[in-house]
């Protein structure tokens, strides 16, 4: 869960640069579309962007941009195969790494999605560009963010305490040699104890045969007068 957490981590801090630069990308494709004399129809998916810096692409700075874009949903893409792996979850989050899927997959169509509060880049395009131009493709991002992060809080809250109580179980029936568990270290030390008593008891008697007092004691004679 650490790994998955991180990785979102690194992910949302390079949104945050590519957010930053949402004028920047929205010239791009406005370069690239008029390159590819496709200015008629919305920008719609991942692969019509990728295809616009494959082919209609001339500026660095346009290249830049846009494959920071698909650099972005690749990493999120990833990321995906990353929770199906950490959880099998439930149905719950079974839903939303479906929904992330579906948002991510190259020729989904985006022209219906919006990213709503707290997210403002649709509020940076002016009318026409977000009705019937890239009001999906710049709300892509952020609502797979948002859907991991719900997987990410919903996990730890109701699927992991689970898990690890059941782990806490069986380390407790079954301990290793390392961390021994109560009953045998009790009974280690009884046995050492006994052991202790044993010698004692053997060192105590061993006192009284070797007793100086018995040593000097003269030996026994029947009564009676003796020379």
């Amino acid at each position: 869960m650490e790994e998955v957490v991180e990785s979102l981590r690194k992910i949302e801090e390079k949104y945050q640069l590519f957010r930053q630069q949402q004028f920047t990308f929205i010239r791009a494709l406005e370069r690239t579309r008029e390159e590819a004399h496709d200015m008629v129809r919305p920008v719609s998916s991942i692969v019509q962007v990728q295809c616009y810096r494959d082919h209609h692409c001339y500026n660095s700075t346009d290249r830049r941009i846009l494959t920071m874009f698909i650099s972005i949903c690749n990493e999120l893409r990833s990321l995906c195969q990353k929770l199906e792996l950490v959880h099998p979850g439930d149905s719950v989050t079974k839903g939303l790494v479906e929904k992330c899927k579906v948002l991510l997959n190259d020729s989904n169509d985006l022209t219906a999605i919006r990213a709503i509060y707290p997210h403002a880049v649709v509020n940076y395009l002016s009318l026409e560009e977000a009705r019937h131009r890239y009001g999906g493709v710049v709300s892509l991002i952020p609502i797979v963010i948002d859907s991991m992060r719900e997987w990410i809080t919903y996990t730890k809250r109701h699927l992991l305490p689970n898990v690890s109580r059941a782990g806490a179980a069986c380390e407790k029936e079954t301990p290793t040699s390392q961390t021994p568990c109560v009953r045998d270290v009790a009974a280690q030390i009884s046995i050492s104890n006994k052991s202790n008593e044993k010698l004692q008891e053997k060192k105590c008697k061993r006192c009284k045969y070797e007793d100086p007092r018995l040593k000097n004691k003269p030996p026994w004679r029947p009564p009676g007068k003796h020379p």
